[in-house]
């Protein structure tokens, strides 16, 4: 793997972690009982829509110039 794919790897396991962890949380009392596919079909759109809309822009924003180093 390229250096560069392996940075931006990291930044966004480092990034997506909290998010994915704080919306599982969030959700957890409104799903109570509900099996697991459930919750994931929940949980999966605003993941994806937070990643895209929001956690992409600011990594490459304030860590843009550690991803591209060389």
């Amino acid at each position: 793997m390229r250096p560069l794919r392996m940075r931006l790897a990291i930044v966004m396991i480092a990034c997506v972690y909290p998010l994915v962890t704080m919306l599982i949380y969030l959700i957890a009392p409104f799903t109570q009982g509900w099996q697991i596919w459930h919750q994931t079909m929940l949980l999966t759109p605003a993941t994806v829509l937070s990643i895209v809309f929001v956690i992409n822009p600011l990594v490459f924003k304030y860590f843009g110039r550690y991803i591209n180093a060389m």
